[in-house]
């Protein structure tokens, strides 16, 4: 068995030693490795590109250091209610027209009520019926919220860990480490798709970073998809003042992230705006393929889709049409 099929074989447990030893690899080799790896799974000049859209925005009871809506860590962003079915659906078929397969909404939330489940329920049918996938992220959902969810048809859960288990708490005190993964599983045992990845930029060391991918491409079955966000410090939260992320550190986590879950999606998320095209294209090429489209995500911006489209004519992409998804899924 050669060094790729070793380290991409679905049955290994990956170790932080193992990932480490790819992450201080000579950047040349990292990224034909990733690359090789990327494409015995996917189309290399293809990229799968979401909508995200925050359905309830601010007054969040959790004390996460990098969002700006937390109640608790100093953001003077307002809260709002959860906004209407009508109204995100409006949002969902605009994505659609524009050539987003995939339409996540996302809501402030510890976790949602009892009381907003029939409005969630009826937002994941409507997209559902818009031929569009569905994802959302709620916070911590309980058995009940899972099955019904499920029921509606939602394709994927978001629940993204964050960062390592040793350094979580020093980013995040309202919920522990061991939650995320207890609502990742319920997720799982569902059968809804897991979406979960994590932030670069809070202060974490390299060792952190790989721990991280280490515990996501440990679970069985690894997520689905695997966001990759880089910090982008918001004014009045405890990391607005945080020091930036290397380009070539963050390429780095991207490959790492491809070898290790060679099957997953690996999304650029937010702090794309803060990305060269260079550092995009890099990106790309060690084995990103997805991406959210559209001015904003949630509070953070996001490249103008103009620019998108710009960047994707110059490196010859083209955005994964829903009948790609679907083939890849029946494989």
């Amino acid at each position: 068995m050669d060094f790729i099929d070793k380290m991409t074989s679905t049955s290994k447990e990956w170790s932080r030693e193992a990932a480490q030893t790819l992450y201080d690899q000579p950047l040349m080799d990292l990224l034909f490795q990733a690359q090789t790896v990327h494409r015995q799974n996917f189309d290399p000049n293809k990229v799968q590109t979401s909508k995200l859209l925050s359905i309830k925005t601010g007054g969040c009871a959790e004390d996460c250091s990098y969002c700006s809506q937390s109640a608790r860590n100093g953001s003077t962003l307002p809260a709002s209610k959860l906004i209407e079915v009508e109204r995100v659906l409006a949002e969902a078929r605009r994505a659609r027209d524009g050539g987003a397969t995939r339409f996540c909404m996302g809501a402030a939330w510890r976790e949602p009520k009892d009381r907003d489940m029939d409005s969630l329920v009826a937002m994941v049918e409507g997209v559902r019926a818009l031929g569009m996938e569905s994802c959302m992220t709620l916070g911590m959902l309980d058995d009940n919220q899972v099955v019904r969810l499920r029921d509606a048809g939602l394709d994927y859960y978001n629940h993204n860990i964050d960062t390592s288990e040793r350094y979580y708490p020093e980013v995040i005190t309202t919920r522990t480490f061991a939650d995320r993964i207890d609502t990742l599983n319920r997720v799982k045992e569902a059968g809804i798709k897991v979406c979960s990845g994590g932030i670069l930029g809070m202060g974490e060391e390299t060792q952190d970073r790989l721990d991280m991918l280490v515990t996501l491409a440990n679970l069985d079955p690894a997520p689905d998809s695997v966001p990759v966000n880089m910090l982008m410090p918001q004014a009045d939260t405890p990391l607005a003042d945080a020091a930036p992320v290397d380009p070539i550190d963050f390429v780095r986590i991207i490959a790492v992230a491809r070898i290790m879950m060679p099957r997953s999606y690996v999304r650029l998320s937010a702090g794309r705006s803060d990305m060269s095209e260079e550092m995009q294209a890099m990106c790309f090429f060690a084995g990103a393929n997805s991406m959210f489209v559209g001015e904003t995500l949630l509070t953070a911006e996001n490249p103008e889709e103009d620019k998108d489209a710009l960047l994707f004519a110059k490196l010859g992409i083209q955005a994964e049409t829903a009948a790609g998804q679907s083939a890849k899924a029946a494989e």
